[in-house]
């Protein structure tokens, strides 16, 4: 959890400058985009960490397999960074537009983080502080935080990244195209719907056949010798709660 905090508040944000730079100023030099790459490839390996991790809590499910892990890396590899692309292409266009959907996009991350009602720090302020890093987590990928069945959620945030990226390109088609050769915005343009639409696929393909859908079973009941025989069963516990006794 703590290595998903640190990717998504430090290298995530540096990796989105980084490239507002390089398609601001141009780089003929290989070193930048080998570096950005790593970058990429560092943060979606963060995310497979935690579902590693978020799995193992699951005593009635699979450990996660090499086939799992490569189509989930995949997943996010690509999700991000066609959302990165586009944010970049934003921020080119007006930094005040990109600023002012950041705000947005946390603020609905953050309203819906809380209506979840997490439980993951003991103190009110601390969990207030939990849910304002998850909901800038929400901003670049989906961050399931309570184990909960997240179909819905989960469609209408990438139908929200699509309409989003898909406008992106729509502006500078139509209404930008003094900038378009300065930043090889047919390249760009490829990159950002393909790993878009081959992000998805994947996601499709991990929600379909490797993805853990059923819950933990109930414990053992108690001892009834122990004076407990009025309980026959305990509490079923969720996905999050054993990820976190972990």
């Amino acid at each position: 959890m703590l290595r998903v905090f640190k990717t998504f508040l430090e290298t995530t944000p540096q990796l989105f400058v980084q490239i507002y730079i390089l398609m601001q100023h141009g780089e003929n030099n290989f070193y930048p985009y080998a570096a950005i790459i790593m970058s990429f490839c560092g943060i979606s390996f963060s995310t497979v960490d935690y579902q590693i991790s978020l799995r193992k809590s699951l005593p009635d499910k699979d450990e996660f397999h090499v086939l799992p892990k490569l189509v989930y890396l995949f997943y996010k590899l690509l999700t991000i960074t066609s959302w990165i692309l586009s944010f970049s292409l934003i921020t080119l266009l007006s930094v005040r537009s990109s600023v002012i959907l950041l705000v947005f996009l946390w603020i609905c991350g953050f309203i819906w983080t809380w209506k979840q009602h997490t439980a993951f720090c003991k103190s009110k302020k601390m969990e207030c502080l939990y849910r304002t890093v998850v909901g800038i987590i929400l901003i670049f990928t989906f961050f399931n935080i309570k184990g909960r069945k997240t179909k819905v959620c989960i469609s209408i945030y990438y139908a929200t990244h699509t309409l989003v990226t898909l406008g992106v390109l729509f502006v500078y088609v139509f209404w930008k195209p003094s900038i378009i050769k300065e930043i090889h915005f047919t390249t760009v343009s490829i990159l950002t719907v393909l790993s878009l639409v081959l992000g998805i696929i994947f996601l499709v393909l991990y929600y379909r056949w490797f993805h853990p859908t059923a819950y933990c079973r109930p414990q053992a009941c108690s001892d009834e010798t122990d004076g407990e025989a009025g309980q026959r069963e305990r509490a079923k516990p969720g996905r999050f709660q054993n990820f976190i006794m972990q």
